[in-house]
């Protein structure tokens, strides 16, 4: 019986656990949460320490059964050391062995990420969908719990005393130069196994490749670039953390819409009749319905004019508001053959008058006529390649003034 369970509540055990299941639970909370895998769990870290600090020291577990934490007032709390060092030293050796009692500062090495790109259309960032990705990843053998072989058949290599390198040192007049090498009898890996006592399944590897299927969940709203994390899903293998599986967005160029935060901007092509007299139009929208879109009678619709439609655009993340949907006009006018006179004369009665030319006053006047431009520019173009050629203090050559003749 023990007069308060706080500690034991914090690792998750009971209060007659064995220290063998203190350090069990203790392991599992605080790689959950290490402040470098979980920034924001610091305080739950330190009090997961804290608790198994005292419950692994027999003298102050004892005190705490006897007297709860009045009991330990004067006995040094952590003894001076932080959670941080209580991490290390448990994990650097106790935990995952350490080799003639060093302790590693940082405690289980961290396997690196996995990142892949999941190419996603808009329709689906707008209404949201679960797809499934398909990866190879390494895990740990099943067959021999990623010994490599039977019990106790992988040695320490005796050639590099398991570092996986060798030094060389070559004499180089008279200088000697020391060159670091893996290691050709262990392959680099530090230990050695015979060939009869190799795992059939992996082959001595520890390790073999599995076909994983994830599911991700794109939630509405997401954006290009935007992460997605499978925490500890990334590759396995013996004595490492496995790292993360990150999954990238990349958002599809649409051919209707193009996007801007959590607007939409649409590009509208309407007829002179509408843009003037008003009509209809309809917008295809992300989620299979259809917009019908008014113009109104004397709205008089310009080209590049942008209206904007409230709350049609693209759904916030998590809030699942919507921004809005900003129309952009271009006015398609009718082929030239309608320009008849008798129509010209309609237009006439119909359209306000034109502007009156202002008074040129004696200045001569020329009458002149319009033609395409694309012609002209590429001439001009041309034009101003042969003077970048031939003017060499670039104020103008033969190609100017032959266009001013």
């Amino acid at each position: 019986m023990v007069r308060e369970s706080k500690y034991y509540d914090v690792l998750g055990v009971s209060p007659d656990a064995s220290e063998s299941d203190l350090k069990k639970a203790y392991r599992k909370l605080a790689l959950k949460y290490h402040p470098d895998k979980n920034p924001e769990a610091g305080d739950k870290f330190k009090e997961i320490s804290h608790a198994y600090e005292i419950l692994s020291d027999s003298e102050k577990r004892q005190m705490y059964d006897q007297f709860g934490e009045e009991g330990l007032n004067g006995q040094g709390g952590m003894g001076g050391m932080d959670a941080e060092d209580l991490f290390s030293q448990l994990f650097g050796g106790g935990l995952f062995g350490g080799g003639g009692g060093r302790s590693r500062p940082s405690g289980p090495r961290r396997g690196k990420d996995m990142m892949h790109h999941l190419k996603v259309s808009l329709e689906d960032l707008y209404a949201g969908k679960t797809s499934k990705l398909a990866l190879q990843k390494s895990v740990i053998c099943s067959r021999c719990e990623g010994r490599g072989g039977k019990e106790g058949a992988m040695q320490t290599c005796r050639s590099c005393n398991g570092n996986g390198v060798r030094i060389i040192m070559r004499q180089m007049g008279p200088m000697v130069q020391q060159i670091q090498q893996p290691c050709t009898d262990c392959r680099g890996e530090g230990e050695v196994i015979s060939d009869k006592d190799r795992c059939k399944q992996c082959m001595g590897k520890k390790i073999i490749s599995e076909r994983k299927i994830l599911e991700v969940f794109i939630d509405k709203g997401m954006r290009d670039g935007q992460r997605i994390t499978f925490s500890g899903e990334g590759d396995q293998a013996p004595g490492i953390i496995p790292g993360d599986i990150i999954i990238a967005i990349d958002e599809k160029q649409h051919p209707r819409f193009q996007r801007k935060g959590d607007d939409l901007v649409y590009e509208a092509k309407i007829d002179l009749l509408t843009a003037l007299a008003g009509g209809q139009f309809a917008i295809p929208h992300l989620d299979e319905r259809v917009l019908l879109v008014s113009v109104l009678p004397g709205e008089a619709i310009k080209p590049d004019c942008i209206k904007v439609i409230p709350n049609e655009g693209m759904p916030t993340y998590r809030h699942h508001n919507h921004g809005h949907m900003f129309v952009k006009f271009s006015v398609e006018f009718p082929n030239p053959n309608w320009t008849d006179p008798e129509t010209i004369g309609k237009l006439d009665g119909i359209l306000p008058p034109r502007a009156q030319l202002p008074s040129f006053g004696d200045k001569q006047v020329d009458e002149v006529v319009m033609a395409d431009a694309d012609g002209y520019q590429t001439q001009r173009a041309q034009g101003s390649a042969y003077e970048d050629e031939d003017d060499e203090d670039g104020r103008g050559g033969p190609g100017v003034q032959c266009a001013q003749q």
